[in-house]
């Protein structure tokens, strides 16, 4: 499924998710220019999990691994991979910046993307494979988007036998299903992780942290828009 809008409108400009995707995107023209070193890149600012937990181990210092936290959200594995969370973020990004505001999004974005690639890190202690990408992050969007705007409709692009059909799908619909699919994936890579002893190339259970927190941050969100508006609402009865 490819969400490609919502139909919602918004009270303010998304600039922050805005520049959050030019700056992914400014980051991967970065990655392209460097070439054969972009390896070196990935490994130096990707999220290593077992080098986070044990740093002296890597050579490296405390704060230089809580930083990987950060820098591996905005490196990506490649085009497809940029893509895929740009469509996201561009699609699902604004509705939660219009309800969190925009400071407090900019920091939700980012603490999304930690408290995912600390679960990641929680069930692959040993994972020597850089984590990167903005999924985590993405991913709580999400979560609080459900929560937030449940029944907004997706206008989703769906693959068929022999074209592609556009249908309009509640988000109540839509995001369940794409919560499913992660943590149905997260379930297979570690039952591959425990028979083969290799880490999946995609952190699905980065995905399904950030996406939990998401939906958290979602409820206390809707909770306080709620006691806002109630004292309104009771004044204007009472008079």
């Amino acid at each position: 499924m490819i969400p490609l809008r919502h139909t919602l409108p918004l009270r303010t400009t998304p600039v922050v998710n805005r520049a959050l995707v030019i700056a992914n995107g400014l980051v991967f023209l970065t990655q392209l220019f460097l070439g054969s070193r972009t390896e070196t890149l990935i490994n130096l600012f990707g999220f290593v999990p077992v080098r986070f937990l044990h740093p002296a181990a890597y050579g490296y210092s405390i704060f230089e691994v809580t930083l990987t936290l950060v820098t591996s959200l905005f490196l990506h594995g490649g085009f497809v991979h940029l893509i895929g969370n740009m469509i996201y973020l561009w699609v699902f990004g604004g509705a939660v910046e219009d309800a969190l505001g925009h400071t407090r999004y900019l920091a939700f974005f980012v603490i999304c993307g930690v408290i995912g690639s600390l679960t990641h890190a929680l069930l692959f202690p040993h994972s020597s494979v850089p984590s990167i990408g903005a999924s985590g992050s993405i991913a709580g969007i999400l979560g609080a988007f459900l929560v937030l705007r449940p029944r907004a409709r997706i206008v989703t692009l769906l693959p068929l036998v022999v074209y592609w059909a556009m249908v309009e799908i509640r988000a109540v619909v839509f995001l369940p299903i794409w919560f499913a699919m992660q943590f149905f994936n997260g379930f297979l890579s570690i039952a591959a992780a425990h028979r083969t002893q290799e880490v999946a190339g995609i952190a699905w259970w980065a995905h399904v942290g950030g996406f939990l927190f998401g939906a958290l941050v979602g409820l206390i969100a809707r909770r306080g828009q709620r006691e806002r508006v109630t004292p309104y609402a009771a004044e204007g009865e009472a008079s």
